[in-house]
């Protein structure tokens, strides 16, 4: 039994202005209408003998990753919620517990990043069900990516002795290299990429942490004891907030005498940086560009336009990213350092950093059009069948005016349907519910007036979703 496990907690920082801690890297559409989430999990899906996938995601993103694999067909998978991310290792350990008590100790766990990039399928796969021979017999498999370039970005794996046709033992894990390491490394041949890629027994990997973090791994089993029922999704406790945050690189396999490494060609790419988006599908100068936009004399460089026209004049090995809200200008050579951008975002405590123009929401999204010192106006969509949860504001007001579909509206003991040009007022500090009671997408402008604006100004007495009390609605 291989069991997929997706690791779906990252922010994907620097590719801001589109990654954000609300709906990072792993949740958008970078190589055609699949999410790399989707990517990921059809990718796993498709290896033999695939069993449903565990994925570990944040608390926030819950909804989101329920709603991308169910449109992929995926409606059978196990969804862990951390309410803290605590690196990889903690996350494999609870994946690990949860298929050793469903499938037994031998169930064999292939543990992935959700937001990678993977050009050949067909050999990923294959090169997955090769791997389950040697973790078959206790040893913890990681992939080494054959490099194609002196990458300094990534830290390396020198291939050891042959262990059977496709597994060597592991020489040595070397951290991120300078470009001249990186290229001695590329000549050498038996260097490898390490992708942060796991195949294992559950009861191999959990022995192997039990010796060398015994207490992050009674931290886990408590935590996953702990656990709730939350809708479809397990809830991990506050405690695992506690545990120690680290990477099963550094917790398990830079220790471990039963690590193997099996190497791997397949196109992979970690997408870490605008660069890599940077080398696909570039034309003849060099210039690659997604949406609206115009080049006039420029070579090397990537436009990425989100809402509008973006016209480049004269650049050279730039990267312009734009979205509605935030646009981006870095020199190619910088593109790491666009962290440092999100660094001082969060500093500033400003909303681009976290969220974008257009929230999600499970029921749908909203997205601000004005806002000002005691107006706000928002874009509001409800998918066909959701609901808002019922709740009151202390400082607002709101108008409700539908643009297209039906809504069903609670303000107090009235409820009322409204269709397209019709409108409502909720005045403050009455209880109030929106509803989407037809087959298509409702749509409705929302016009808030008072002397407090902000989105935790919600008092919440019932909800589909399971939500808590006083957050974004």
């Amino acid at each position: 039994m291989l069991i997929p496990v997706l690791i779906a907690g990252g922010t994907g920082s620097r590719l801001w202005p589109l990654s954000r801690e609300s709906y990072p890297k792993q949740f958008l559409k970078l190589f055609g209408d699949h999410t790399l989430l989707q990517h990921t999990a059809l990718r796993a899906q498709a290896i033999e003998g695939a069993a449903a996938p565990i994925v570990v995601c944040g608390e926030q993103h819950r909804f989101i990753v329920a709603e991308q694999l169910r449109e992929i067909g995926i409606a059978n998978a196990t969804i862990i919620l951390e309410p803290e991310g605590r690196n990889t290792a903690p996350a494999a350990a609870i994946a690990a517990l949860h298929a050793q008590k469903r499938y037994g100790d031998d169930a064999q766990l292939f543990v992935m990043a959700a937001d990678h990039y993977v050009a050949d399928a067909p050999a990923f796969g294959l090169c997955a069900v090769s791997a389950c021979a040697a973790a078959a017999q206790d040893h913890i498999v990681t992939f080494g990516i054959k490099p194609t370039r002196a990458e300094t970005g990534y830290g390396y794996i020198q291939q050891g002795a042959a262990l059977d046709a496709c597994a060597f033992t592991v020489a040595a894990f070397v951290e991120k290299p300078d470009e001249a390491l990186a290229q001695s490394y590329l000549d050498a041949g038996d260097y490898y990429w390490n992708a942060g890629l796991f195949l294992f027994k559950a009861k191999t990997f959990l022995s192997e942490l039990a010796r060398f973090k015994p207490e992050m791994l009674d931290g886990v089993r408590v935590a996953l004891e702990g656990a709730s029922k939350d809708l479809d999704f397990i809830r991990l406790p506050p405690s695992f907030r506690v545990i120690e945050s680290d990477s099963i690189d550094y917790a398990v396999m830079e220790r471990t005498a039963r690590a193997v490494v099996v190497p791997m060609d397949c196109g992979w790419d970690d997408v870490g940086s605008w660069n890599f988006l940077g080398l696909l599908g570039a034309d003849g100068d060099g210039n690659v560009s997604h949406g609206d936009v115009l080049f006039d004399d420029c070579s090397g460089t990537l436009v990425h336009a989100d809402s509008r026209l973006v016209a480049a004049c004269g650049i050279k090995d730039c990267v312009i990213v734009e979205t509605k809200d935030a646009v981006m200008v870095i020199d190619k050579s910088r593109t790491q350092d666009v962290k440092k951008i999100v660094s001082r975002l969060r500093a500033g405590k400003r909303s681009e950093a976290h969220q974008h123009a257009t929230v999600l929401r499970p029921w749908g999204s909203y997205e601000t059009l004005s806002l000002g010192t005691r107006f706000q106006v928002k874009y509001i969509t409800v998918k066909p069948g959701q609901k808002l949860s019922l709740q009151m504001h202390h400082h607002r007001a709101e108008h409700w005016v539908v643009v297209s579909g039906t809504a069903m509206v609670s303000v107090g003991d009235n409820v009322q349907m409204l269709t397209e040009n019709q409108s409502t007022y909720i005045p403050l500090g009455v209880t109030h519910r929106l509803e989407n009671p037809g087959k298509v997408l409702l749509e409705l402008i929302e016009v808030q007036s008072g002397s407090y604006l902000g989105e935790d100004d919600i008092v919440r007495f019932d909800d589909v979703y399971g939500r808590a009390p006083a957050v974004s609605k």
